[in-house]
C-alpha cells in the first residue's frame, strides 16, 4: 500500500489567508495615516527616490555610474499551488526593480509559515517557486529569514542597479504625455473566482501566465528619453498607482476606459460579484479623488481598483516615442501592451479621470 501524500492532506492555501496576493495591502487612506509621521526624517543627498511620492523602491546613489535598488514585498497566498505561489510572489518583488529601470542583482527570501499545519515538503515547494523566478532574472537569492507564522507567507528582499541618470520616478510625468500598460487588469477578480471555485481552468492558466511573467522591458524603458515615468500596477490598482503619478507629478490622469486592456472573462466575473475587498477598500481610500464618466458600471469601477498581484507596468511617455515604448513591450512578450490615457495640466489639485 502506498503511504498517503501529506501535501494531499494539507489544506488549501487559500484557506489559510485572509487576503491573498497583492489584496492583502493595507487600504491606501490607512496606509496614508501610519506613515504621515515618517517623511519629515532627514533625507541625504545620496537617496534619490525615497517615501515621498509612494514609488516601487529606494533609490540610493553609489556613485556618478550606479545607484542601487532597494525594495521589498511579499504576501499571502493567491492560488493553492505552493510552486505557483512562490513563483508569483517572486515576480512581483522583482517587478519594483524593473519599474525603477534597473535591472535585478540578487534577492533575499522572506519565509512566514504555519509549521504546524504545512509539511516542510510543502515549504520547500513554495521557496523552489521564488528561486526558480530569481534564476529565470539571472541573480541569486543570497540570504533571507524565516519564522513560524499563523498565515502563509513568501516575499522577497530585491536589490537591483541602475544608472543614476536613467532612474525612473512615479513622479516625473509631464503634460501631453501617453500612458501605456503593460499588462492587462483583472488578477484580483480571478483570485477571488479562484477562491470560490468558479474560475475556469483557462482563466487559471491566463492568470498564472500573467502573474509569473516578469516585467523585463523596465531597463529598455528608461533608455528611452522619451519615457519621463514609470511605475507597476499592483495591491492599489490602476486607479491607485495612476494617482499617485498624477499627484507626484502635479497633473491631470485621463484614462479612456474603452482602450484598458483587460483578461478575458473578468468584467463578466466581475459583473458575477467576484470582486475582492481590496478592491472596495481601494475606493474608499481614494475615490473622491477619481472623477468617472457618467453611467460608469460598477463592474468597470471594480476593475479600475481590482489589486493588481505582479501587474503590468505603467509608462507616461512623450507621444513621439509611443511606438518605441510599444515596440519594447512587444520584443519582450508583453503583446497587449496598450496606449490607454494622457497626462494633461492640473486645473485644480491633482486628480484622475476616467471616461
Amino acid at each position: 500500500m502506498n503511504a498517503p501524500d501529506p501535501i494531499a492532506a494539507e489544506p488549501r492555501l487559500t484557506s489559510l489567508s485572509h487576503g491573498g496576493g497583492c489584496g492583502c495591502k493595507i487600504a491606501p487612506g490607512v496606509l496614508s495615516e501610519i506613515l504621515k509621521g515618517t517623511a519629515a526624517m532627514p533625507i541625504p543627498k545620496e537617496l534619490l527616490v525615497g517615501i515621498e511620492t509612494a514609488d516601487d523602491a529606494a533609490v540610493y546613489q553609489l556613485n556618478d555610474e550606479q545607484a542601487l535598488i532597494a525594495t521589498t514585498d511579499f504576501f499571502m497566498p493567491i492560488v493553492d499551488d505552493p510552486f505557483e505561489f512562490g513563483r508569483i510572489a517572486a515576480t512581483n518583488a522583482i517587478s519594483d526593480v524593473y519599474a525603477m529601470g534597473g535591472k535585478p542583482i540578487m534577492a533575499l527570501a522572506l519565509v512566514g509559515m504555519p509549521i504546524n499545519v504545512l509539511s516542510t515538503a510543502t515549504i520547500g515547494r513554495v521557496l523552489e517557486g521564488g528561486a526558480s523566478v530569481c534564476r529565470a532574472a539571472g541573480i541569486p537569492i543570497a540570504g533571507g529569514h524565516t519564522i513560524d507564522s499563523v498565515e502563509a507567507i513568501y516575499g522577497l528582499v530585491a536589490l537591483g542597479l541602475v544608472h543614476p541618470k536613467r532612474v525612473k520616478r512615479n513622479a516625473d510625468a509631464r503634460p501631453g504625455d501617453v500612458l501605456v500598460l503593460g499588462k492587462p487588469l483583472g488578477v484580483g477578480v480571478m483570485s477571488a473566482a479562484l477562491k470560490k471555485e468558479q474560475l475556469s481552468a483557462e482563466g487559471y492558466a491566463c492568470m498564472i501566465a500573467s502573474t509569473t511573467q516578469l516585467n523585463t522591458p523596465g531597463p529598455d524603458l528608461a533608455a528611452l528619453d522619451g519615457v519621463h515615468a514609470l511605475t507597476d500596477v499592483t495591491g492599489f490598482g490602476l486607479a491607485g498607482h495612476a494617482l499617485e503619478l498624477a499627484k507626484g507629478s502635479g497633473c491631470q490622469v485621463q484614462i479612456d476606459w474603452a482602450k484598458v486592456p483587460l483578461h478575458p472573462g473578468v468584467r463578466e466575473l466581475a459583473a458575477q460579484g467576484l470582486v475582492t475587498g481590496a478592491s472596495g477598500r481601494n475606493w474608499a481610500g481614494y475615490g473622491a479623488d477619481v472623477a468617472l464618466a457618467d453611467g460608469f458600471a460598477a463592474a468597470d469601477q471594480a476593475l479600475l481598483t481590482d489589486p493588481q498581484t505582479s501587474g503590468g507596468l505603467l509608462v507616461s511617455c512623450d507621444p513621439a516615442a509611443l511606438s518605441e515604448v510599444l515596440a519594447i513591450f512587444h520584443r519582450h512578450g508583453f503583446a497587449a501592451a496598450a496606449a490607454m490615457g494622457r497626462v494633461a495640466r492640473a486645473n485644480g489639485p491633482a486628480r484622475l479621470v476616467v471616461g
